[in-house]
Parts: C-alpha cells; sequence; structure tokens
C-alpha cells in the first residue's frame, strides 16, 4: 500500500488537484472543499487525530460537534460530502484500506422551494435596465446582462465570464461553458439577440478606442478593469438590486438565480418539458429540474386560494 502524506494539508492538496484534473471541478467548489477539509482536520489536530487514524466513531463525533455549534443542515451535509470524498479519494490511492465515512448518513437537507418572478416583475426588471445607468453604454450592457439571463437561464458564473466570440455573427443560439467545464447550446429571443448586438456595437468601439490608447483588448464580453478581466458575480447582484429598486420590485425576492428560477418556472407553465428544461439549465440530473413542477403547483394553488371567491369566503351571487 503507498504511504499516505504525512501532513493533512498534502491530503486536501492532492485531492483538490485530482478534483481539479480529472472531473474539472470548479474553483467555487474547490474553495469550498478546502475550508471543509481544512475544519475537520483542524478538529481532528485539536483532538490528538488524524486523518490516517480516524474512524467512523471520529467522523461522527465531528458531526456532533458542528450540530452543536448550530451549523445549518445544508452545511453539516456538505461537510460530510466532503469528508466522504477526501476518504474514497484516500482509498483509491491506498492511502488507506478502508473509507471511515462511507455508512454514516447525513442530516439531508430541507428541501424548499426555490423563490421565482411573475412575468410583470420581470418586465419590470427588464424596463429597469433599459433605463438605469450612468452612460448610454451602462444602459445597454446592463440590458443585455438582463435579456441574456432572462432568455438563457443561465447561472451568473456563465454569464459574466461569456467571450466576446460567443456573441460574433448575430447568432441564435449561444454554446455556454457550465459547472465542469461542461458545454450546452441555448437559443437566444429576439429581444436578447436584439440587446445583444447593440452592446457588442458599443463594447467593440470601446475596445477598439482602448487599443489606440495602447490598452489590451479583452476577450470578455462584458469586461472589467479588475482582477478576473470580467464583470464580477458580486458586482452584478449589486447591479440587480438596483434594478430591483428602479423598477417597483422588492429587492429581497430577487437575485440572479431567481431570474434562472424564473426562466425555468415561465417555461414550465407556458408548456415546455422538463427534459427540454433540464439541458437548457444544464442540470446533470432530470431530478433537479423536477424541483420547478412543485414551484408551479405552489403558484397554482396560491393564485386559487388568493382569486377564486369561494377561497376567499366570498358570498356567490344569487339570482
Amino acid at each position: 500500500m503507498p504511504a499516505a502524506p504525512t501532513h493533512p494539508h498534502q491530503w486536501i492538496s492532492t485531492f483538490l488537484d485530482a478534483q481539479a484534473a480529472e472531473l474539472g471541478a470548479a474553483n467555487n467548489t474547490l474553495l469550498a472543499y478546502g475550508r471543509d477539509l481544512k475544519d475537520f482536520t483542524d478538529w481532528l489536530e485539536r483532538r490528538g487525530a488524524t486523518l490516517n487514524g480516524a474512524e467512523r466513531d471520529t467522523v461522527e463525533a465531528y458531526l456532533v460537534d458542528c450540530d452543536a455549534q448550530g451549523l445549518a443542515r445544508a452545511t453539516r451535509a456538505r461537510r460530510l460530502s466532503a469528508i466522504k470524498q477526501l476518504y474514497r479519494f484516500a482509498f483509491d490511492e491506498g492511502w488507506r484500506a478502508d473509507n471511515p465515512a462511507i455508512q454514516i448518513k447525513g442530516p439531508g437537507r430541507l428541501k424548499s422551494l426555490p423563490k421565482t418572478l411573475e412575468v410583470i416583475e420581470v418586465d419590470r426588471l427588464l424596463e429597469a435596465a433599459r433605463q438605469t445607468g450612468r452612460t448610454s453604454a451602462d444602459r445597454l450592457r446592463n440590458t443585455c446582462l438582463m435579456e441574456l439571463l432572462y432568455a438563457t437561464g443561465m447561472r451568473v458564473s456563465e454569464l459574466v465570464s461569456l467571450p466576446a466570440t460567443a456573441a460574433r455573427g448575430d447568432p441564435r443560439m449561444l454554446l455556454v461553458r457550465g459547472k465542469g467545464g461542461k458545454e450546452r447550446m441555448v437559443p437566444l429571443s429576439p429581444p436578447a439577440r436584439a440587446a445583444l448586438a447593440a452592446w457588442l456595437t458599443v463594447r467593440d468601439a470601446a475596445e477598439e478606442d482602448g487599443a489606440r490608447r495602447g490598452i489590451a483588448r479583452s476577450p470578455h464580453l462584458f469586461p472589467s478593469r479588475g482582477k478576473s478581466g470580467h464583470l464580477t458575480r458580486h458586482r452584478f447582484y449589486l447591479l440587480i438590486k438596483e434594478l430591483a429598486v428602479a423598477g417597483g420590485v422588492s429587492p429581497d425576492t430577487v437575485t440572479p438565480h431567481t431570474l434562472r428560477h424564473a426562466f425555468a418556472t415561465h417555461l414550465l407553465a407556458n408548456g415546455a418539458d422538463l427534459r427540454t428544461i433540464q439541458t437548457l439549465l444544464g442540470h446533470a440530473d432530470v431530478s433537479t429540474t423536477e424541483i420547478y413542477t412543485h414551484v408551479l403547483d405552489a403558484r397554482l394553488t396560491e393564485l386559487v386560494l388568493d382569486h377564486h371567491p369561494l377561497a376567499r369566503g366570498d358570498k356567490p351571487e344569487t339570482e
């Protein structure tokens, strides 16, 4: 059996490198794994235990301690998942002869329905995007961002990192690189295509002007001067809150992911099938997409309870 690393940080770094190389794990996923596993190894170290020597009862004691700290169910479930994957990797590498966490059942996750938006609320956000911004270029960019997000259901990380090449030639479809580097094609609505063309014209003119002044051209559709080179998820999160306020929509109900949920829910309400929505959203499993049937059912129930006269207790009119 190959010798296991002597330091826990070597366990974690080797595991994360393998996740990145073999599975194409996203950077945010790797950071989350790293944080969770460091917390576990720090906990082991305080008790004089090691990754190589930990048994099932040790892992269970850690989870009990996480519960005692008041950590959310989702956080505890995620940490157990990271530990299980680390030990599965250690078993495959021959560092350990067993996986001490394999039979431990996690706390599970409370299944809550994702928040979505009414069509009229989306319309208000789109109109706010057309009116909000210090310059004409800002307004065109904001409009393009919102139209693309609602037309495609992209994740915000996929949206802000789009390459400019994806928008060339008045495309009817966009090639999107999703989680794990998986690619998918998403169709564009006519308003999204128009917004994309308008923004691309202004963006290219600004890039051309910058090039004349010695500034390197950006490969991104939504360039920024920050470290990433493109608009960040955090900046877009703040922007969509600004648009919610400007459009008279409660900012508490609006996030980039809410638009993704609205995209899926509105498609389903208008007759799209789950497999199609699964493909457009880039879900690996259709069971993830099925949550939108529950969202739609809950919304229909709410509409009946709010608007049906008998549900409100109104007495039917008599002739």
